[in-house]
């Protein structure tokens, strides 16, 4: 015979400070798990959205990011020639030829330094990036001083709005637009000529070589011999691939971080909860013995008490990821580790991190309350029945 679930509500109410002291600590632990998480999913799926399946990136063999890669020009000819690579809306091969290097800004915030992207452009960038467009100002001239910078950049950095000047490499960049890149990478970038910024760092070869291929199924064709050629010695890769392996290293150090901090936080969450369910049992033996000779069993009585440790995990559960999912609306800027510049992202929460965030919940609850449960479950209705 199971004791019924209301009965457990009615005694979680019955005490409400501890509940709510308890359910506080336990929301706390989830807000904290699921908040870390979220940032190593909102920095995945940032740098992931920046790709997209059907570009390749060509860049050094060996190397990790743009800005540590070189092309000589020779190269980056002998990479256009590829079959596989789509046409543009001219006729011409839709290829880009671009230079990365870091700058260092002053943060609106702070006045701190950071880095930040620079990227050279090529003519048919943006055709290759729909998801970058221009949301005030114009599109830099070719051959000009001229760059347009990220939503974020322009957030996040003194000096940088429209009309605005940014002194580097000896010379003056005139932005004349602003663009937004929704949430990719790319709006955490400034643009302008490749050809200028190629002379102004004093830079004789490119960055990357990236194309669209005209069918997605060709990318191993054109990577293994882009790879076997030893006039190159490149690699080539998708665009998600290598913008998922920009995010590798941050997103694990936020993970590992995520689960250490909310290890050490949980033991004072089940100690709570421990404690709270003791207290439980003490000041209900006469009423366990009761329920004992009305013909309830050992393992009801161990069900019931596991279910009220469960509920204040459940409702801790809840809690904390409703507070952690107003994490949303907060864009936070960091330094990646991968490229050492600045990268704004959002907190996202996901179905996995929900689920994730709720059994960790629960197991809290169940830890927590299975000794005392075990305790009562225990008690000797004699034993009991005389507390009365």
């Amino acid at each position: 015979m199971a004791i019924p679930l209301s009965y457990n509500i009615r005694n979680l109410l019955t005490r409400r400070l501890t509940t709510i002291l308890t359910v506080a600590g336990m929301s706390l632990v989830v807000f904290v798990f699921a908040t870390i998480l979220m940032l190593a999913e909102g920095l995945e799926k940032t740098l992931v959205e920046t790709g997209s399946y059907k570009n390749v990136i060509v860049i050094r063999k060996g190397s990790t990011a743009e800005v540590m890669s070189g092309i000589e020009r020779e190269k980056a000819a002998v990479i256009e020639t590829s079959p596989e690579i789509a046409a543009s809306a001219d006729g011409d091969k839709l290829t880009v030829r671009e230079m990365v290097v870091l700058i260092t800004l002053k943060k609106r915030s702070t006045g701190a330094p950071s880095n930040v992207t620079i990227r050279g452009i090529d003519r048919h960038s943006l055709e290759l990036r729909p998801q970058v467009h221009l949301v005030s100002g114009r599109l830099p001239s070719m051959g000009s001083l001229e760059v347009m910078v990220g939503r974020s950049i322009q957030k996040q950095f003194s000096g940088m709005d429209l009309n605005g000047t940014i002194r580097s490499a000896k010379r003056s960049w005139r932005i004349v637009g602003i663009f937004d890149a929704g949430s990719t990478g790319y709006s955490s970038e400034i643009w302008g000529d490749a050809t200028q910024f190629m002379q102004a760092f004093r830079r004789p070869v490119y960055s990357s070589i990236t194309f669209k291929l005209r069918d997605p199924s060709l990318f191993a064709q054109v990577r293994d011999r882009i790879a076997t050629d030893p006039r190159l010695k490149l690699d080539a890769k998708r665009e998600t691939t290598y913008y998922a392996d920009q995010s590798e290293i941050m997103a694990k150090f936020l993970r590992i971080l995520g689960f250490t901090l909310t290890l050490i936080f949980s033991i004072g969450a089940v100690i709570g909860a421990m404690i709270t369910m003791y207290a439980s049992v003490a000041h209900r033996v006469a009423e366990i013995g009761t329920l004992r000779a009305l013909g309830f069993g050992r393992r009801s009585i161990l069900a019931a008490f596991l279910m009220e440790s469960l509920l204040l995990g459940l409702s801790g559960g809840v809690i904390g990821l409703g507070c952690a999912s107003l994490m949303q609306f907060i864009t936070i800027s960091t330094l990646n580790f991968q490229t050492f510049s600045e990268l704004a992202f959002r907190f996202t929460l996901s179905p996995p991190i929900i689920i994730e965030g709720m059994l960790f919940s629960m197991i809290m609850g169940f830890v927590g309350g299975f000794l005392p449960a075990l305790r009562a479950s225990r008690m000797k209705i004699v034993d009991a029945l005389r507390a009365t």
